[in-house]
């Protein structure tokens, strides 16, 4: 995303719309709808948006209406039409020859391209907008669609243009604010989507949609008090929108709120049971709670729902390996791994459900998998070098510790588990060393123990005495440090009456 760039036209464009806000709103043509449709606004928002405007056609809803059939097929709720044929078109837009005498216009392309759009056809729709834009390219209605297609397809870039330029034409729809307002979210300027928000909430006080992107501007800055209350706000005026009570759980996580965040999650559910994504965030609610069994049952509804979604399957497994199932959970990675030969993650996981399993061999396949996916992975190099450890490959580990080390050299594991393998292959010296550093970046009483088995090896036994009795003063409760004390006492009682 070009941040420096939205920045600077999020600047340069803020002030136009305040000059045009004051000015009635014109009247919306069917061509002008069913832009807005494909530009997917909400129901409840055109609702408004053609009530605050009125219309320059008439819609009857009998049998015969050209028009209500037209706007069916672009995909129009049955709320829609009831409200247009509730409105009473304006005079004024129907005094012209051409509107009297020819009927509104709705061109069947425009209603095609509506839906594709609702049928999640983004690439269909894309090619008719932009065929329809090369015959009327300064139309903002038909920008604004489009944006709203690469909205959809993640080109965060390609619908700024869009928008933009539809803002630019037209400073006073506030609906494009509030698009504008999510692309700045997702480039991660909440500044700009702060802003971009309230210039929509300016002009329309009651748009649902500009409070919940105004509610992700303030969770982007962290500031999450303020995004519920706007999450809130948009709920207040749309009720039955899934997505901001989806969002509401997202800052309520944050805030550490796990009960609130279920909730709003559940809500989100309850309104559209399909809502694979609020399914698997539920999840990790539960899992956080450590209710893994409903965790897995959420995950599963995800993957049911989404059986092509990497990440839902991936924490499937993590928590089936959490939950100690774990053949489940090697079946779940693997799966996973054929059908998405492209995810890079898990690996790890699938590693430490084999180890459970005593599976080394296969756990050391997976880990050096990781270590290629993540080759500046300190904790990667690390749990290979442990696992090799185990399998008496102490070489090898040696590699993988030391390139741990490297890359993290303040992880205290790193450097105790870099001084067991050099014990291994009897470079006690050097063992000491990173004994020593392990415990001064920890001060634990296994390191100050195995700092104590490596000083009896170099027969410094005074020094290891030493170690022992601290780690056994830290920890009285673990008899081994005593135990070696007293052995070592004996020891050197032993050898001093020689």
């Amino acid at each position: 995303m070009r941040r420096n760039r939205l920045a600077i036209l999020g600047l340069l464009f803020s002030a136009l719309p305040a000059l045009a806000a004051s000015s009635q709103p014109a009247p919306v043509d069917c061509a002008q709808l069913m832009a807005w449709m494909a530009g997917g606004i909400p129901g409840p928002t055109l609702d408004d948006l053609l009530r605050g405007s009125g219309v320059k056609f008439a819609v009857r809803g009998g049998a015969n209406d050209e028009t209500a059939k037209t706007l069916w097929a672009a995909g129009a709720e049955a709320k829609l039409i009831q409200t247009l044929h509730a409105i009473q078109p304006s005079s004024l837009a129907l005094s012209g020859n051409a509107q009297a005498q020819n009927g509104p216009n709705c061109p069947a392309a425009l209603a095609s391209a509506a839906r594709l759009v609702h049928q999640k056809s983004f690439s269909e729709a894309e090619k008719i907008l932009r065929r329809l834009l090369s015959e009327d390219a300064r139309n903002p209605s038909l920008h604004f669609a489009l944006g709203y297609v690469r909205q959809q397809q993640r080109d965060w870039n390609q619908a700024f243009d869009e928008y933009s330029t539809s803002k630019e034409i037209d400073p006073a729809f506030p609906e494009v604010h509030s698009r504008l307002a999510y692309v700045f979210y997702q480039s991660g300027d909440g500044d700009n989507a702060i802003a971009e928000a309230r210039t929509a909430l300016s002009m329309d006080p009651r748009n649902a949609e500009a409070y919940r992107y105004l509610g992700l501007g303030l969770y982007s800055n962290a500031q999450y008090q303020a995004a519920m209350h706007a999450f809130q706000e948009s709920l207040d005026r749309d009720p039955q929108n899934a997505d901001s009570y989806y969002d509401m759980g997202i800052a309520a996580r944050e805030m550490g709120n796990p009960n609130a965040a279920a909730a709003a999650y559940r809500k989100a559910i309850q309104l559209n049971p399909r809502f694979w994504e609020a399914h698997s965030n539920l999840a990790m609610v539960f899992h956080d709670l450590g209710k893994l069994n409903l965790a897995i049952a959420e995950y599963r509804e995800a993957k049911r729902l989404a059986p092509k979604e990497p990440s839902v399957r991936n924490n499937l497994g993590n928590t089936l390996y959490d939950k100690g199932d774990y053949d489940a959970a090697i079946a779940e990675f693997r799966e996973l791994f054929r059908i998405s030969t492209e995810w890079q993650r898990g690996h790890d996981y699938l590693a430490k459900a084999f180890m459970a399993k005593r599976d080394y061999p296969s756990a050391i396949a997976e880990l050096k998998l990781a270590v290629l996916q993540n080759p500046v992975g300190a904790a990667e190099h690390r749990v290979l070098g442990q696992v090799l450890l185990l399998t008496k490959q102490a070489q090898e580990a040696l590699r993988e510790l030391r390139i741990s080390v490297q890359l993290d050299p303040d992880s205290a594991i790193a450097h105790r588990y870099l001084g067991t393998a050099l014990f291994e292959t009897q470079d006690l010296e050097s063992a000491a060393t990173e004994f020593k550093q392990a415990l001064r970046l920890e001060p634990s009483a296994d390191n100050h123990y195995y700092l104590a088995a490596c000083l009896m090896s170099l027969g410094r036994d005074d020094e290891a005495l030493g170690e022992l009795q601290i780690a056994s003063t830290m920890n009285p409760k673990q008899p081994l440090y005593r135990t070696r004390m007293d052995e070592l006492r004996r020891l050197m009682q032993s050898s001093s009456s020689r």
